[in-house]
């Protein structure tokens, strides 16, 4: 089993959900430097890797390294993605090393004889261009040309077409994608994700204010599960599924889920929701507003129907994924009144 991506938060999280269940697993890294921060997870987990864990290094921006990775794999998880921590200059700073490195990936899986590689995509490629009616499902795609669209999201749309494109002309070998809403759940490492921080920053009192923003919730655990179920499930060869807990929640939402569980915090989280006129005009000069504009206040309504009825996943609800957010930034340390 190859893992690209495995320091990341889905990656992490793959890693010791499989090693727990006896995979013998190959883990890319950029850099070996890295090798100590999937260890770190394996242990805050409490997962022995008992001798079934080894590392590749492997950058997704260079050829070098991918043909060694896949020697003797039996499939791919390629969770690997760059997500800026700030809107890059260029879209293209973002765009090609995820679409180059996917292809990257799935070429060297097919000239290895990996029969199946399962990728993760993104609601992003999914649901960032308005429907009259609002429901999404896998039938559909963010169309890459929408006005104010984030590169990320262009990003992860041109790497997902760029892979099934690869595939249908090539053959040779089996994608699956898995597109999950936002990704939730417990932190693993001591660097939360980009939704992580969103909770960290609301418990310790550092969004008085939030944009109105309503999105699809995941819990990173119920994520791994899909991937797996996508990983040997012969049905899934060929299809894309939407990773979603329930129905979306708002930012607003959000906090007032962690309010009710969390009451000594209350004070400390959001109690203003700016309006959908209000985020337009502020994304203009604040460019971590722009995701929450592009919305327009829209609430969609994100089904999970497909990777339910096909695989028998069984997602946890949004609130249990909040409050494991939760629970688990107050162990590692953040400090509530």
């Amino acid at each position: 089993m190859l893992v690209t991506g495995g320091t990341g938060f889905v990656g992490s999280h793959s890693v010791v959900r499989l090693v727990r269940e006896g995979y013998r697993t190959r883990v890319t890294v950029r850099e070996p430097g890295q090798r100590e921060s999937v260890v770190a997870a394996l242990r805050q987990a409490g997962a022995d890797p008992a001798g079934r864990l080894e590392f590749a290094v492997a950058d997704l921006a260079a050829d070098r390294g991918w043909r060694k990775a896949m020697e003797g794999v039996g499939h791919v998880l390629h969770h690997a993605s760059p997500f800026p921590a700030t809107p890059p200059e260029t879209e293209d700073e973002v765009v090609l090393p995820a679409r180059d490195g996917t292809l990257r990936v799935i070429s060297a899986a097919r000239d290895a004889g990996v029969p199946r590689v399962v990728m993760t995509s993104s609601y992003a490629a999914v649901g960032y261009t308005v429907k009259p009616d609002n429901h999404y499902s896998e039938a559909d795609w963010t169309d890459p040309g929408t006005e104010g669209l984030p590169a990320y999201h262009k990003s992860k749309v041109l790497a997902e077409r760029a892979a099934w494109d690869y595939v249908r002309a090539r053959g040779g070998i089996e994608l699956t994608v898995i597109n999950p809403t936002g990704i939730f759940g417990p932190q693993l490492g001591d660097r939360p994700s980009a939704s992580l921080g969103l909770v960290k920053r609301m418990l310790a009192g550092q969004m008085p204010v939030v944009p109105i923003m309503y999105f699809g919730v995941v819990d990173v655990r119920d994520v791994v599960d899909l991937h797996l179920r996508a990983m040997v499930h012969p049905k899934a060869a060929g299809e894309r599924f939407l990773a979603v807990g329930g129905p979306s929640v708002s930012l607003f939402g959000m906090a007032r889920i962690l309010r009710e569980q969390f009451p000594a915090a209350a004070d400390l989280l959001p109690s203003v929701e700016l309006t959908v006129e209000q985020v337009r005009e502020a994304a203009k000069t604040t460019p971590a507003l722009r995701d929450a504009a592009a919305l327009h206040g829209r609430i969609p309504v994100i089904s999970n129907e497909k990777a339910r009825s096909v695989l028998g996943w069984e997602p946890r609800n949004v609130r249990e994924t909040i409050v494991a957010t939760a629970d688990s930034q107050i162990r590692l340390g953040l400090d509530l009144p």
